[in-house]
């Protein structure tokens, strides 16, 4: 699964987990796709998309 929205190319992002003795280690926060049958300008397509774009309508799903 490609982890990039294919619409407003929203990826994952890195940073820390932080324990309560401010142990750091390495974690990622995966953005929330799913995968959308939209209607593209090369007709149907299944896409990964943000559920933020799909929220605010900047796709257009296919019946």
């Amino acid at each position: 699964m490609p982890k990039v929205c294919a619409i407003c190319g929203k990826g994952p992002v890195f940073g820390n987990n932080v324990s309560h003795s401010h142990k750091a280690t390495k974690r990622k926060w995966n953005p929330n796709l799913q995968r959308v049958k939209a209607a593209t300008k090369s007709g149907t397509k299944r896409i990964w998309v943000c559920t933020r774009c799909i929220r605010s309508g900047k796709v257009k799903k296919a019946i």
